[in-house]
């Protein structure tokens, strides 16, 4: 059942799948949940992806849903993707999947994206590379670039500040300048056929994304991550002008509501016309949906 708009408020570009709906959660990536939920001053408990999908389609809101794969760096083992993939094959009234492969997997991950695109309905990709230890612009991951390229699809990149390792010792081994965003341009110049979402802010690099959205046609972002009443003035600036139709509505479930984000979005100054494009029709664009 593919997804009807008008029976939707808004597309939730930025939606987690923190543990298995068959395993139990990962010690090590454990760690990193009670610090992020410290940070966020979030539920500890992850809900599984039943409760996300019943949430959700309550809420009347339609959402993109995807793993972390950081199994090289972090040795935490991840949520499948095909799970996630077979899961919203279930529910695609509602449910986008979106799959994550650790950069380090290379032509072996190259061979799993084909596959997740091909068989199994993924329609766009997760990368978070402060949590997979990895430039986004190092060529390991060019192979697995260069399907996403070649069937169009959108790929979600981490930028800025992360909650994830804020409060560890170290930062529990997560290096925050892999979250620049301008280190994500080389890839928007040499796969220009990937719709580039920019998650987050981006702070402390704000006008990086903004900068890039602006002059490169592919890349967009999403504003996750933040309650809007703390975006900077820019942000709200360009998203009532140049950037109107480049702004995704993300929430990063479970670590913000939808709803609580929405109704803050409604207070910081988006013009009323520009609202629905953020909610809405500008990820259904992306998405292929319209």
């Amino acid at each position: 059942m593919p997804i009807d708009l008008s029976t939707i408020r808004a597309i939730d570009v930025h939606v987690h799948a923190e543990v298995s709906c068959h395993d139990p959660e990962d010690p090590v990536m454990g760690q990193f949940f009670d610090a992020a939920s410290a940070y966020f001053k979030a539920p500890r408990e992850r809900p599984k992806m039943p409760e996300i999908v019943e949430l959700y389609r309550e809420a009347q809101i339609a959402f993109c849903l995807f793993t972390v794969d950081c199994e090289s760096h972090i040795g935490a083992k991840r949520v499948s993707n095909f799970e996630i993939a077979e899961f919203a094959a279930k529910h695609d009234d509602i449910c986008i999947p979106f799959a994550s492969i650790d950069p380090h997997k290379g032509k072996m991950g190259a061979r799993e994206a084909r596959d997740l695109v091909e068989n199994c309905g993924v329609k766009g990709f997760k990368f978070h590379h402060i949590m997979q230890g990895c430039n986004p612009g190092d060529q390991m991951a060019y192979p697995i670039y260069e399907i996403i390229n070649h069937y169009k699809l959108p790929a979600i990149f981490h930028t800025g500040h992360s909650g994830m390792g804020t409060g560890m010792r170290g930062g529990g081994g997560v290096r925050l300048k892999y979250g620049q965003p301008m280190l994500v341009d080389d890839v928007a110049v040499d796969f220009p056929d990937m719709k580039i979402i920019l998650a987050h802010p981006s702070w402390p690099w704000v006008d990086e994304s903004l900068s890039m959205a602006l002059h490169k046609t592919n890349v967009y972002i999403d504003l996750s991550g933040w309650s809007p009443k703390y975006f900077a003035p820019q942000i709200i600036q360009y998203a009532n002008t140049q950037l109107r139709k480049k702004m995704l509505f993300g929430s990063d479930f479970p670590l913000i509501h939808p709803d609580k984000w929405l109704d803050a979005a409604r207070g910081v100054g988006f013009r009323e016309e520009i609202l629905p494009g953020i909610m809405k029709d500008n990820a259904a664009r992306l998405l292929g949906l319209v």
